[in-house]
């Protein structure tokens, strides 16, 4: 798969599922935290579950499933701290700091644009160091809607001006790209193995990178 990167000046990335192992993320949604709301309410593993299965597809693809203080006060549950009991799983995707450093090389712009909230955005940046890397880092929350909402990328205009046509979108996220191509985001990629621990997932119509070592710009 050949990048354009004389076409290209802005690099938009996402950061869980594609700079970041989404393994952390999963595993802390779907097991970590299901464990701790059950022994903070008393209730069975699958009671727990099923609860948190309907609260999570309640507010998915708002603002709201990305914020840690939205679920802190939801579940009674201190969401900051319980990140941080598995904080060792968080991990960066082979070849991103090659791929991060090349970007600089080759005089591209590079900016974090990330649906996490403030808190768990800090906490990956501590663990991994990646922060130094990029030209702008940018919280949906900032903003006030996520990456899924077509409106997001207007409303982002006015943080960091880019021009869509010069401009490439990294995301794991089916609804995230497609948003980004409905405003004229020209160059798209998806992540083909956003969970190292998981199969491929389907990328739909966009092509995908699965490691950042084969789609390194030159200087």
């Amino acid at each position: 798969m050949i990048v354009n990167w004389n076409a290209i000046d802005t690099v938009l990335l996402d950061m869980d599922g594609t700079l970041l192992d989404l393994h952390f993320d999963n595993h802390f949604w779907l097991e970590h935290v299901p464990q701790r709301y059950a022994e903070k309410h008393g209730l069975s593993k699958e009671d727990s579950h099923a609860q948190l299965a309907s609260r999570y597809a309640s507010v998915a693809g708002t603002i709201e499933w990305y914020c840690v203080d939205y679920w802190t006060r939801e579940l009674d549950l201190d969401i900051a701290f319980l990140k941080g009991e598995v904080a060792h799983l968080i991990a960066v995707h082979p070849d991103v700091t090659d791929f991060l450093d090349a970007l600089r090389a080759a005089g591209k712009r590079s900016v974090l644009v990330t649906n996490a909230h403030h808190k768990s955005l800090a906490l990956k940046m501590q663990k991994t160091g990646l922060h130094g890397y990029f030209d702008a880092v940018i919280s949906a929350h900032e903003i006030g809607i996520p990456k899924e909402n077509p409106a997001f990328w207007e409303k982002l205009q006015a943080r960091e001006t880019f021009t869509p046509a010069s401009t490439l979108l990294i995301d794991d996220s089916l609804p995230v790209l497609r948003s980004a191509q409905g405003y004229g985001i020209a160059h798209l990629l998806a992540v083909l193995k956003p969970d190292t621990k998981l199969p491929e997932k389907d990328v739909g119509e966009f092509q995908a990178v699965s490691r950042f070592g084969d789609i390194l710009p030159g200087p």
